[in-house]
């Protein structure tokens, strides 16, 4: 096996990142991706952001009146006080959650006419706290998937039973079942993690004894969560998932965020091409997909990830390959299960969005189903 310092570019990434890296942090390896501890559920009574928790519960309803835009143009919402710290970041991000909600609901509220004008009374205090978390100021995956669970049973784990959502747009299980989903995957990520976390200190300390063992983990891992997100139908009604929740969550097209800029601006909506997940192992396997618009804007979801997690990525990126002969069965297995994900991510596209709309695109904007068969030709060309 290669050492981290087989040549002077290895040698630079070492000293660089030994001091400090991101995937030696050990709550990666209980939570994935998700936070940890829990998210917070909701502000305490005498914070003056509680009134935010009334207004998230409410919205489900709310969003049947048509009067809902009057109503929530008057609101009065507090703005973010405080910092990013550590012991704030739990209550900035279920600030951020209950914002990030509202505004989507505003923009892209149902059976009601087309709107591209986000009011100052949310879009100020919603601006401000995403460039605290350091990410464009729209509900993405990270709140309304990472940060919007929470456990019925706190010492059993984060799997579908024992998890429910903090926030939703619609009165429909489908719609929980769908975050929920997609909370299992990532709570197993943290096994995939785990692995990439030994093997990089295997690295650091010359070692190579049991990186095939690790891998063969995250091979396993993955195949947990094909498991899981072929789950999907058991709760969750195609048509309505296109025509009730689905409209909540797309992309903003020409929006103008009042009292913060005059300019119409875009911004790609809630997507799984936002989960870390993916893009984590596609760098860590070093599979070479063909630069082009789809990669592109693949890419550029990376900016809608949690800072930390773009941070993460960019450090496997740089670490050295383990695609070699003696890994051969392990290496391979883990493509197998990522192109058994893609196959049946690229099913669930087609049987809940393709077939519902003539020209589709995916909540990010992309058109996925293009971009879907191009990773999964890749991929499946990669193996050993």
């Amino acid at each position: 096996m290669n050492s981290v310092n087989s040549c002077p570019q290895h040698a630079d990434i070492h000293s660089r990142l030994v001091k400090n890296a991101e995937i030696l942090r050990p709550g990666y390896a209980v939570n994935g991706f998700l936070p940890e501890p829990d998210p917070l559920t909701e502000f305490p009574e005498q914070s003056p952001y509680h009134c935010l928790d009334q207004i998230g519960r409410d919205l489900p309803s709310l969003l049947c009146d048509q009067n809902f835009r009057h109503y929530a143009n008057n609101l009065e919402i507090p703005k973010w006080q405080g910092s990013a710290s550590i012991d704030e970041l739990p209550s900035l991000r279920l600030y951020y959650l209950r914002l990030g909600f509202l505004a989507s609901a505003y923009i892209n509220q149902v059976n009601a006419p087309a709107c591209h004008a986000l009011p100052a009374n949310i879009c100020i205090p919603l601006v401000h706290a995403c460039q605290l978390l350091q990410r464009p100021p729209i509900l993405s995956y990270d709140g309304y998937a990472l940060y919007n669970w929470r456990r019925f049973q706190k010492q059993h784990p984060i799997e579908l039973g024992n998890i429910d959502t903090i926030q939703n747009f619609v009165h429909l299980y489908d719609e929980h079942w769908f975050i929920l989903i997609h909370v299992e995957i990532e709570a197993i990520a943290a096994d995939i993690l785990a692995a990439i976390s030994s093997i990089y200190r295997m690295l650091l300390d010359h070692s190579n004894s049991c990186i095939d063992s690790q891998l063969a983990q995250i091979a396993e891992a993955v195949e947990r969560q094909v498991h899981v997100l072929k789950r999907i139908p058991e709760h969750m009604n195609p048509e309505l998932y296109f025509k009730t929740f689905r409209p909540y969550i797309r992309f903003f097209e020409r929006v103008v965020y009042q009292g913060v800029r005059h300019q119409a601006m875009d911004f790609r909506g809630e997507t799984g091409a936002q989960s870390s997940i993916m893009p984590l192992l596609v760098a860590f396997l070093k599979i070479p997909h063909q630069s082009s618009i789809l990669t592109r804007h693949l890419f550029d979801m990376r900016q809608y990830m949690p800072a930390r997690h773009r941070l993460l990525i960019e450090q496997i990126e740089v670490m050295p390959s383990v695609r070699l002969p003696e890994y051969r069965d392990s290496f391979n297995s883990i493509l197998d299960q990522i192109v058994e994900f893609r196959t049946v991510h690229m099913s669930w596209a087609h049987d809940y969005i393709h077939k519902h709309v003539k020209d589709p695109r995916g909540t990010g904007g992309t058109p996925y189903l293009q971009w879907l068969d191009q990773l999964l030709k890749e991929t499946e060309a990669y193996k050993l």
